[in-house]
């Protein structure tokens, strides 16, 4: 029996081996202020890892960086770093530039130029104006997480009636806050929360205040996973969920007039932020009554199946679901088993959206978000 056993392992070796595609990436034109700076691949094909190890290009004798990688066939999106998203690449204008798209199907080579880099534009981007409407404020720049031993930004979108009103409000807790507001900070475009809202609020809809937390540049992928995944080390996510109903939920309720129950009490997020909204609401059922749960990063956390299987039964949240049809081969059927073990095993309401069409980036969440918010806090 060995030698067929034998037999069929070298021919899904083979097989393996043989689907993968090289690649090679090379940028000739780099700013001069940077010839010497180490560059770096980012995209889906390594989690969006900016300072990635295997992303890494290497110095050409003419001067040019260049990178080779082997990947299967499929479609892929990607930026330039110099490692971190604070040095991304950026048009000739400061502007951001949006992903890089590559469909893979032979031995490639790609040539790519670089218009700027986005820390070589003072006080962030000086082309970029601000987008944060009057009802955003910065509630605390260093604001403490003994949970994790550091400090974090955080944000509050206050209903345009809060300041001339004594009504309490219920509280959305959104993950990745550079990204909700305000485009200045974002690096890839903002979810437009502010302006749903407001827009909502002139057609006499519900108000909600919405609580941001910035993410940190090294720990977004530690902080947003309750588990160890690949090399990036112990998932620090129990922590983090901990730190929002701990600390922050409880500073919030005090300081800001909200409606405290779980009734009222959301939280939201994509990719790693929707995973570990899916957490926060499984970890505790009781105090987060939904959760807006944005093409989740599922694939980075397959021990969470098990997991929900012990929890779903205490579970009767509203929770949100969307994903985009063209982001990953597995995007869909992964969010679909989580949905499909919520259906059978608890209590949860469940609202699905799928756009075959869309990507994964904050247009297609923006895009989104209004269907998210009229729903849970209409239901």
């Amino acid at each position: 029996m060995k030698k067929p056993i034998l037999l069929v392992f070298f021919c899904i070796l083979s097989n393996f081996l043989f689907s993968q595609i090289h690649l090679r990436f090379e940028v000739k034109q780099l700013s001069s202020k940077h010839t010497l700076d180490t560059v770096y691949v980012a995209g889906n094909f390594n989690n969006w890892v900016p300072d990635y190890k295997g992303g890494r290009f290497s110095m050409g004798n003419d001067g040019s960086v260049y990178l080779d990688v082997s990947l299967p066939k499929g479609k892929y999106e990607y930026k330039l770093t110099r490692g971190s998203w604070s040095k991304v690449e950026t048009k000739l204008s400061g502007f951001d530039i949006s992903n890089r798209e590559l469909n893979l199907l032979n031995d490639t080579m790609i040539s790519l130029q670089v218009g700027g880099w986005k820390d070589d534009f003072p006080s962030g981007i000086s082309a970029r104006q601000h987008t944060a409407s009057a009802n955003v404020i910065i509630l605390d720049s260093v604001f403490y997480m003994p949970e994790l031993n550091r400090t974090r930004r955080i944000w509050a979108y206050l209903p345009a009636d809060y300041k001339m009103s004594k009504k309490k409000y219920p509280v959305l807790y959104m993950h990745d806050g550079q990204a909700l507001f305000d485009a200045a900070t974002s690096s890839f475009g903002e979810w437009g929360v502010d302006e749903c809202l407001d827009t909502l609020f002139k057609k006499g809809g519900k108000e909600c205040i919405v609580i941001g937390i910035d993410n940190s540049p090294v720990k977004r992928l530690t902080e947003y996973n309750p588990y160890e995944f690949r090399k990036y080390g112990k998932g620090e996510g129990n922590a983090y969920v901990d730190f929002l109903v701990k600390t922050l939920k409880p500073y919030i309720d005090s300081h800001l007039r909200t409606m405290k129950d779980k009734k009222n009490t959301f939280v939201a997020g994509s990719s790693m932020g929707g995973l570990i909204s899916m957490v926060a609401v499984m970890r505790y059922p009781d105090v987060f009554g939904g959760a807006g749960i944005f093409s989740p990063a599922f694939w980075t956390a397959p021990q969470l199946t098990a997991d929900l299987e012990k929890s779903a039964k205490k579970m009767d949240d509203r929770l949100f679901f969307y994903a985009g049809g063209s982001e990953s081969e597995e995007m869909v059927s992964d969010m679909q088993k989580i949905e499909n073990i919520l259906h059978s095993s608890s209590h949860a309401k469940l609202y699905e959206i799928i756009d075959p069409i869309q990507k994964h980036n904050e247009a297609a969440w923006r895009k989104y978000f209004p269907d998210f918010i009229q729903w849970i806090l209409n239901f």
